[in-house]
């Protein structure tokens, strides 16, 4: 108890400016202007990153692990406060906002959805607590999660279980995808979302993340390439740097790109995988069983260990 008390006491690295005001958001433009952090200066984390995402725009973060892709959206969280440069929204600098607006204004799904040990309904509710039951079920049809709902036993009323593992990596992601929906945020944040998938749920929840990204700026933090095609301009990070920047069919007419050689190497996965099925096939099946979008009972189900 005492330990949790002197937490409380602990001064906030980040803290709201004495005069700061809310945040009005009018069109959802984002902006880092010569951006960089450190922990240590002797280790930069971002190195003048710019760029701009306007209103309605995609933008894509590409790079190796260590990159800078997740500090990027950490910064404009305001999990920290960028060491140089400054981070604009609708041209104010969100050190000079409260935080509370600030996020108001920012929805994320993330790679790893966090879901509470509570119903269905509670859990898309927690993105806007004073909506009712027909807003929940049209933004869980929009997300694609409204059948698979239905079908369980308890409908909304399902308890997913600590974490969410009741339900499968695709459906936590859709619940997800219907809680921020529900918020209705300016500016999306799709953080690695369906990385930690199978492809063909991958390809499911990625029809959900087109729609969640319409009239939106968006901005992705990207781990396979082909979720990120259609961005309105793809960052590609190295050391804390943007080495790249372009259209995904632009940076692929250089075929000496660090772009071009990881759209190679994935394509060349992806085809390895296509030609050659696992010759293991039963030792996956349970992992099969468990991505599975449309398998009977999903809430009834046995998680089950494999022995690999």
């Amino acid at each position: 108890m005492e330990n949790m008390f002197d937490l409380l006491e602990q001064e906030l690295d980040v803290a709201d400016a004495p005069n700061a005001q809310a945040l009005i958001v009018k069109e959802g433009a984002v902006e880092f202007n010569n951006v960089c952090f450190f922990y240590n200066p002797e280790r930069p984390i971002l190195k003048n990153v710019s760029f701009k995402i306007p209103k309605g725009h995609t933008v894509a973060l590409v790079g190796e692990s260590g990159s800078g892709k997740s500090t990027i959206v950490r910064l404009l969280f305001r999990f920290y406060d960028a060491t140089e440069g400054e981070i604009l929204i609708d041209e104010q600098n969100i050190k000079s906002v409260t935080q509370a607006s600030l996020r108001q204004s920012l929805g994320v799904v993330p790679q790893d959805t966090v879901l509470f040990n509570d119903t269905i309904y509670y859990n898309i509710r927690y993105g806007r607590q004073s909506a009712d039951r027909t807003d929940i079920e049209q933004v869980a049809i929009a997300a694609d999660i409204h059948r698979c709902i239905l079908e369980f036993p308890k409908g909304y009323e399902t308890i997913v279980g600590e974490r969410g593992l009741k339900l499968s990596g695709g459906e936590k992601q859709r619940v997800a995808i219907a809680r921020n929906l529900l918020k209705n945020p300016t500016i999306m944040i799709l953080d690695e979302a369906t990385s930690a998938l199978d492809t063909t749920t991958e390809r499911n929840i990625q029809a959900s993340l087109n729609r969640i990204a319409q009239n939106r700026t968006t901005l992705i933090v990207a781990h396979r390439l082909s979720t990120i095609v259609n961005a309105n301009e793809i960052l590609v990070l190295h050391e804390g740097e943007i080495v790249e920047r372009g259209t995904h069919s632009e940076l692929l007419l250089n075929p000496k790109s660090r772009y071009a050689q990881l759209w190679r190497q994935q394509s060349e996965v992806q085809q390895q995988s296509s030609t050659f099925p696992s010759t293991s096939s039963s030792l996956l099946l349970p992992i099969i069983i468990e991505n599975t979008e449309n398998v009977s009972n999903p809430i009834n189900r046995t998680n089950q260990l494999v022995d690999v």
